[in-house]
């Protein structure tokens, strides 16, 4: 672990990013440049003091959920990130199977989409950013590990996982959710972590196994969702997904449906605060 290169390096890190960058207000009275590092800990998820020994080279080792916590607070690019990692002593993610750190242009979208709902997910439908807003819809779908990462492993062998959505729209997403897979698998044809996770459901879900066997194969562009959130109720979203040219990551945007209460809905959740699933 280089501390004082690592130091160095998160401090002019922070310091290069202005809070318009990360959907932060200006402020009267700026004297820092850049961000604060209070904002940063508030981006990260992490306390103050802990960003204070990390700039000033007193602190332990970071552990790999830190550094891709601060990789996003910073938006750093994938190189920079990577050379966060090997500052930090540590091996950044590994990549070539498929991204795990959200891209940082799209990351900018997210903070400039504001109170629209929207996240940044990979082709094997991992979670890699959320913004405020599909946080309070969704909650936090960036803390899973293992296979329950990936939507698709939650939706076919997690049953509360599906509360989210109305019973009756359950064919329809369960149809999507294959086809999209299948979609990925073609496009990364022998790729052992699209193979495995595959394998995997295949011997979990009887329904996937059924689902997949009849061969749809479908990138999601966009669709209509209807969201069951508990303490607004059910929510008419249109979903637009933007895909990145090398298709490995898209940005899922959520609008309200027009002639629905959707807007109104999401408002109220703006003020009612987060959700919590039990999933």
């Amino acid at each position: 672990m280089q501390r004082d290169d690592l130091a160095d390096f998160l401090r002019r890190r922070r310091e290069a990013i202005r809070p318009a960058d990360v959907g932060l207000a200006e402020g009267p009275r700026r004297r820092t440049a850049g961000l604060r590092r209070e904002e940063v800990a508030l981006l990260a998820g992490m306390s103050t003091d802990y960003v204070v020994r990390l700039e000033q080279g007193r602190s332990a080792q970071p552990s790999a959920q830190m550094l891709s916590a601060l990789a996003r607070a910073l938006r750093l690019t994938e190189d920079e990130r990577d050379h966060l990692y090997h500052l930090a002593g540590q091996q950044p993610p590994r990549s070539p199977g498929g991204a795990t750190h959200a891209r940082a242009g799209l990351l900018r979208m997210l903070d400039l989409l504001g109170d629209t709902p929207a996240t940044v997910a990979s082709d094997l439908g991992e979670t890699l950013a959320q913004n405020r807003m599909a946080t309070l819809l969704f909650g936090d779908q960036t803390r899973f590990r293992g296979d329950r990462r990936f939507h698709a492993w939650r939706w076919f062998t997690d049953p509360e996982w599906r509360q989210a959505y109305p019973q009756e729209d359950a064919e329809h997403h369960s149809r999507v959710t294959v086809a999209d897979l299948r979609a990925t698998a073609a496009r990364r044809h022998g790729d052992s972590d699209v193979d495995g996770l595959v394998h995997r459901l295949l011997a979990a879900s009887p329904q996937f196994a059924a689902l997949w066997g009849e061969h749809e194969v479908a990138v999601r562009r966009s669709d209509r969702k209807r969201i069951v959130n508990r303490q607004v109720g059910v929510i008419h979203l249109d979903c637009e997904t933007l895909v990145t040219p090398d298709l490995g990551q898209k940005l899922l945007v959520l609008t309200p449906q027009p002639g629905t209460d959707a807007a109104e809905k999401l408002a109220l959740l703006s003020v009612v605060g987060l959700t919590h699933f039990s999933a």
